[in-house]
């Protein structure tokens, strides 16, 4: 069986991370740009024969914010089941079911929690401080003021991250000939980029990351061992024979 996969996808462009703000609990629409741009992922990376094959993903996990639900749907997964947050199956989704995957809409994975900070840039963080005497200012390092901490986010990620590989990824390794293992995350920029080091033991401090908005990261493992978690760099994409 093949290696099985996390896709990491950020939500596409809103007004606040087209102009640098921290969009935390605040729930900015996409910009019409933003939407075209996630459409056009999906119809690159989406698909059987590409990057993320609907046909091979065991489980979907998105954010509760309205922007990474929206992402999820133009990225046209075409899911069997309706989608938690909507009444009704999607315009986008119709007579295109290719994937069985369960949805789960999780707080594990909802962006960091700012408090003090929602709303501003690093520009007027970074004043802010310097106004106050507080030094300067690393999210990964120091957290957020009446937000949360790095230590606050390890925990719900490597949680989640547990989850993942003994529910989805660890029957891969035993020998299962199911061809569903691959999970989706659709979520945010700063959250994805500690999941991705959470996702190989890191410590935040050392991220040098980056996932632009309506991004797609990959990660997996090295030499089929669940005990040797990687982030792809680069890979091949699928052709049927």
């Amino acid at each position: 069986m093949p290696t099985p996969r996390c896709f990491i996808v950020r939500h596409g462009e809103t007004e606040w991370s087209l102009n640098g703000r921290h969009t935390g609990s605040s729930d900015i629409p996409l910009t019409a740009n933003g939407e075209k741009r996630v459409k056009a992922t999906g119809k690159a990376l989406v698909g059987n024969d590409r990057l993320i094959a609907p046909k091979r993903l065991a489980h979907v996990y998105v954010s509760p914010r309205k922007r990474a639900q929206r992402t999820f749907e133009l990225l046209q997964i075409g899911c069997k089941e309706r989608v938690p947050w909507q009444e009704a199956s999607s315009p986008e989704s119709e007579g295109q079911i290719q994937t069985e995957a369960n949805i789960d809409i999780t707080d594990a994975i909802r962006e960091w929690d700012y408090g003090e900070y929602e709303g501003l840039k690093s520009s007027e963080i970074r004043t802010l401080r310097e106004k106050n005497g507080q030094g300067s200012w690393d999210i990964w390092r120091d957290g957020c003021p009446g937000g949360e901490s790095p230590e606050d986010v390890c925990r719900r990620l490597d949680a989640l991250i547990a989850e993942i590989r003994e529910k989805h990824h660890q029957k891969s390794f035993d020998g299962s000939d199911d061809e569903k293992a691959d999970v989706l995350v659709v979520a945010h920029g700063h959250i994805l980029r500690a999941f991705a080091m959470r996702w190989v033991g890191k410590p935040l401090t050392e991220t040098s990351l980056i996932l632009e908005a309506g991004g797609v990261g990959t990660l997996s493992y090295e030499h089929h061992n669940i005990h040797e978690p990687a982030i792809i760099l680069g890979g091949g994409f699928v052709v049927e024979g």
